[in-house]
């Protein structure tokens, strides 16, 4: 065979490897892409893109040391290639190893000052640091050099809402595009502000349960502002406390339901665009609580599963989200042996209202409790429950969520690192949940042992209030 012909078979073999990688991580694959760029770069051990696909793949298989000498490697053969630079550099910030991220945006920076996605990613880099206000320049020099530029555009503005400056934040928000499929699948106009006399509207499944439960409540300002009806479509734990307990809500579907008869909507709208389109505020929130309320009969049911009151607190703990949570690590308790503190002060009677992940510490807890949280089938149960609980303890999960829409009293745990927009910042309450929550944050630099303490003694506190108001 020729020296020709064995460059060809070469080229062949390493399109047909390359592609075959890329078809793997289209389909979820990650090992099968790795082995597949790996078997790449037999073929072209110099090419840098393999290099980079292939730490791509092995982070997404979890490989993460394996992934950063490969990311390594691909920067070493082609520190020009800005992309590279914008993955590691966001790889090496989910590890939180931030002064190795800060010099590769640097240098790429340096050599591309016209890139608008590194600017964007340095900014969240500089965020996550909580150098904020170096982070908005980055943001916005991103802007100037893309307008249209979504992820600057998205990180900014939760940048400006977790600081307050809600009129831009909300209208940076509206870059977000996660929501294309469903705008696909629904064939609806979107709903942009237009007069709302006699329409219907639908409010379309937007992010995790907690966010349906705190923007679902636009619904009555919806009603206020003459649609004649109002539908959600919502995740299916949510559609029957929703169908019966939402204020302003018709009907709740869940994703698979048919439309009602004689239903068509004029309109359809993500519920996190509606405080832009109703201009919300800090000091103007649509926060009339409750706007959710619990069915009588699941009340009734649940009554029995709680036991007579005997005179002590009832309070609900919830120490863990879903794992899949971007920043669930810092979210959730490592364990419920965090809150072992409490367990001694008197006057309590704990309720776990843990479900899914957690629930297997349950098995031995460092402190007696009841737990329901593994039995009830969905938020129409949890409501039914919560409602009848006098306080409510939970990491930021969507039942911190549903015990503020039910207007009841909640105490928040929140993180430092990342900590979520919504919650503000230096606050210890919250406009979107006024009179019921209370927030416990993290000192700087993390740690939950002085947030456990500070809950302990406010708990003995309120205990000891509510004995002697029995006496």
């Amino acid at each position: 065979m020729s020296t020709t012909d064995d460059s060809l078979d070469a080229a062949t073999a390493l399109n047909e490897l390359f592609a075959e990688g890329n078809r793997r991580l289209g389909i979820g694959d990650a090992p099968g892409a790795a082995a597949a760029f790996r078997a790449a770069l037999e073929w072209a051990p110099m090419q840098p893109e393999l290099h980079a696909n292939l730490a791509f793949a092995l982070e997404a298989s979890g490989a993460s040391d394996e992934a950063a000498a490969a990311y390594r490697q691909a920067r070493a053969l082609a520190p020009e290639i800005a992309q590279i630079a914008i993955n590691f550099g966001a790889f090496l910030v989910d590890r939180r190893q931030f002064a190795e991220a800060e010099a590769v945006y640097r240098d790429s920076l340096q050599r591309h000052p016209q890139v608008p996605g590194l600017w964007s990613n340095y900014g969240a880099l500089l965020t996550c640091q909580q150098r904020e206000d170096e982070a908005e320049r980055c943001y916005r020099t991103a802007l100037e050099l893309d307008p249209g530029h979504a992820g600057a555009s998205f990180n900014l503005a939760y940048l400006l809402l977790r600081q307050g400056r809600w009129e831009e934040g909300w209208r940076r928000l509206e870059a977000r595009d996660w929501y294309a499929r469903l705008d696909a699948e629904l064939g609806l106009p979107r709903w942009r502000g237009e007069a709302l006399a006699g329409k219907s509207l639908l409010i379309g499944l937007e992010a995790g349960h907690g966010d349906m439960i705190q923007f679902c409540r636009y619904a009555a300002q919806l009603k206020q502002a003459g649609a004649a009806r109002v539908s959600v479509l919502c995740h299916p734990a949510l559609k029957t406390l929703f169908a019966a307990g939402l204020d302003g809500v018709d009907d709740a579907l869940a994703p698979g339901d048919p439309v009602p008869d004689g239903v068509v909507w004029d309109y359809w709208a993500p519920p996190l665009s509606l405080p832009f389109h109703f201009a919300t505020r800090v000091d103007r929130v649509p926060a009339e609580l409750p706007y959710l309320q619990a069915d009588a009969a699941r009340i009734a049911q649940w009554s029995a599963a709680l036991g007579p009151a005997d005179g002590r607190l009832r309070v609900g703990l919830a120490w863990k989200g879903s794992r899949g949570f971007e920043n669930d690590g810092e979210r959730s308790l490592p364990s419920l042996t965090v809150l072992a503190p409490l367990g001694d002060v008197p006057g309590v009677r704990f309720v776990s209202l843990q479900k899914g992940q957690g629930e297997d510490e349950l098995a031995d807890p460092p402190f007696p409790l009841l737990d329901l949280g593994t039995r009830v089938g969905d938020f129409a149960d949890t409501a039914a429950v919560v409602s009848q609980l006098d306080l409510l303890i939970a990491v930021d999960t969507a039942v911190a969520h549903l015990a503020g829409a039910l207007g009841k009293p909640v105490w928040l745990l929140l993180p430092d690192y990342k900590t979520d927009w919504r919650w503000l910042t230096g606050r210890d309450d919250s406009p979107w949940y006024p009179g019921a929550m209370r927030l416990f944050r993290q000192p700087a630099g993390g740690g939950w042992a002085a947030v456990v303490a500070a809950l302990r003694t406010a708990l003995a506190q309120r205990s000891a209030a509510s004995a002697a108001a029995v006496d």
